[in-house]
């Protein structure tokens, strides 16, 4: 194009004048753009053409669930229906939102910008003493996999070791289970300090302990040459259930089917992530932007699949819940808050009935 597009006269106390190639051009341009209006016109009054995909998406319910962390092993079931295609045969067309450090699950919730969430059974305890209307509907890991990690040449071979070991434990401050293991005495001599998510400090130095997930840590630290031990808290009967799917009151009352099919197909993912995990592996592995591995999460659902179905279990029983546990650990946190003993009652916490017949 010209680089000559306008002339104008300057003259002071002039008005530009346009040169006759300006007004041609714009005359151009005018009749142009009426002549693409009425061709838009008359191709509207045209039906648009919908494929059968395109029917098939919109029949679909829109489904957005939030995760609790950036994408592992804890979510490999979801990651796995939305794979496979069992969200998409249940007619669901589900969103899958990364959570990260401090991600507000129940906000979230509460909001509605997600439908379901990720979260710990200890968390939908606290939640609802805040007044969110929580309710855990599946819990795709029924043995927690906290520990405490320690180097395999440590002398510290029990919680009573390490009670009086001196050592250091680098930890996340707040989180329920130190409380528990505060109040059973397990920390009297342990000094606490932040734990900032690497085994580093575990690797260098045999007087360091972390906070764990059994199926993920331990591997890190091998990469590196060390062998570790992990201690895990649910021997000592601390064991909120795991990679608990929840959702609301409000969404159960106002829409139980789909609260059902979303249930529904997520107990199936994990079934079938359990079966064999190479398509959730793969997606999980496509979500995540934050260095993981192939390696890591073949090793995570190794370590996960025992504590999602243990040994009295089989991949029937995946996702289920019992009053027992709640109750137990509803008991445990009022123990370890006696202010805020009595806000929640165990069978507000959770329902089992969209897991289906099979349970």
């Amino acid at each position: 194009m010209s680089s000559q597009r306008f002339r104008f006269d300057r003259t002071p106390g002039k008005r530009p004048r346009h040169s006759r190639t300006f007004i041609h051009r714009v005359t151009g341009l005018i009749i142009a753009s009426g002549l693409l209006f009425t061709l838009g016109c008359r191709q509207s009054d045209q039906p648009p053409v919908v494929t059968a995909a395109d029917q098939a998406r919109a029949d679909q319910l829109a489904v957005r669930v939030q995760l609790n962390w950036y994408p592992e092993t804890e979510h490999g079931g979801i990651y796995q229906a939305q794979a496979d295609g069992t969200y998409a045969a249940a007619g669901l067309n589900v969103e899958i939102r990364p959570g990260g450090r401090a991600t507000p699950v129940a906000p979230e919730l509460d909001l509605g910008r997600c439908h379901f969430a990720i979260t710990g059974a200890d968390d939908v305890i606290q939640f609802r003493r805040q007044g969110s209307k929580v309710v855990a509907v599946l819990a795709a890991v029924q043995n927690h996999p906290r520990c405490i990690m320690v180097q395999a040449a440590s002398p510290v071979q029990s919680f009573d070791d390490f009670a009086t070991s001196g050592m250091t434990l680098q930890c996340q401050p707040g989180r329920a289970f130190l409380d528990f293991l505060e109040q059973r005495g397990y920390l009297k001599q342990v000094k606490q300090v932040p734990y900032h998510g690497s085994v580093a400090s575990l690797v260098t130095d045999p007087t360091i302990a972390i906070q764990a997930y059994s199926f993920a840590e331990p591997l890190l630290a091998k990469q590196q040459g060390v062998q570790t031990r992990q201690l895990m808290v649910s021997d000592l009967g601390w064991n909120p259930y795991s990679s608990v799917l929840v959702t609301t009151e409000t969404l159960i009352e106002e829409q139980p089917e789909l609260v059902r099919k979303f249930v529904q197909a997520t107990r199936q993912g994990w079934q079938h992530y359990f079966d064999n995990p190479a398509l959730g592996n793969a997606a999980v592995l496509d979500a995540n932007q934050h260095g993981m591995t192939a390696e890591a999460l073949q090793f995570g659902v190794e370590q996960m699949k025992p504590l999602a179905v243990p040994q009295d279990m089989t991949s029937q029983d995946i996702g289920m819940m019992t009053l027992d546990r709640w109750k137990t650990l509803v008991e445990q946190m009022d123990s370890l808050d006696p202010q805020r003993a009595g806000k929640v009652r165990p069978d507000d916490c959770f329902t089992t009935a969209f897991l289906g017949d099979e349970i």
